[in-house]
């Protein structure tokens, strides 16, 4: 057999080389397709976190209608991404996409939690079980800000409500004892919100005590007076 004629090369009227062009082409027109709406969910999932943080500092600031504002604003946001997404698990379930949506739980929770309103659920948030409790675990963390603002102002019931609010998350996420395959790594989370708890309990019984001694100072200067 003649070398230069092997291996055999394929003549414009193979049928394989005309199926594989026009499955190549239609592979290539997918993936295009599919990066851009990668990017467009990348673009979304970046200015969700942005409005979300917005939202929570102006909730710490007591900045409530601006809070809502930016909240009303990421709804929108959460909603378009949701929809960008829709029907590409992939990109659904990537970690920007989570992430963001995460960040958008913690927005409503701070929100209402610090204005002791009623807690929005994942349905109202129209998210994923995993997603709304780590959400709920980085909630519970900016709590600890919070308490230690209304703490240079002295000991109050509200830092009591607010560290009770915190024990309560943590009683809750220490139950969802499943894999981080479907926690997205809840068990971490919970670790770092287990961590601020005992820290802030510990600040709050340290202020308490402190008003106490106080108040029993004044008591006893009043007395020898």
């Amino acid at each position: 057999m003649s070398q230069a004629n092997y291996p055999p090369q394929p003549t414009p009227a193979d049928p394989f080389a005309h199926e594989l062009s026009s499955v190549g082409n239609w592979l290539r027109a997918d993936l295009e397709a599919k990066h851009q709406l990668r990017e467009r969910a990348l673009s979304y999932s970046r200015t969700l976190i942005r409005q979300c943080a917005e939202s929570i500092r102006a909730t710490h600031r007591a900045e409530y209608a601006e809070a809502r504002q930016r909240l009303a604003e990421a709804q929108h946001t959460a909603q378009t991404l949701q929809e960008t997404a829709q029907g590409h698990a992939d990109l659904f379930a990537s970690g920007y996409t989570q992430d963001a949506l995460k960040e958008w739980v913690e927005a409503n929770l701070v929100f209402t939690l610090l204005q002791n309103l009623p807690t929005p659920t994942p349905t109202d948030l129209v998210v994923e079980t995993a997603t709304y409790l780590n959400g709920l675990a980085e909630a519970a963390t900016e709590l600890r800000r919070r308490i230690l603002d209304i703490l240079r102002h002295g000991h109050s019931t509200e830092a009591e409500r607010l560290l009770g609010v915190m024990d309560e998350i943590y009683s809750l996420l220490v139950t969802m004892d499943f894999p981080d395959a479907l926690t997205n790594g809840l068990r971490r989370q919970t670790d770092i919100v287990r961590g601020v708890l005992e820290r802030t309990r510990g600040d709050l019984t340290t202020s308490l005590r402190q008003e106490q001694l106080e108040k029993a100072l004044q008591e006893f200067n009043r007395k020898i007076e």
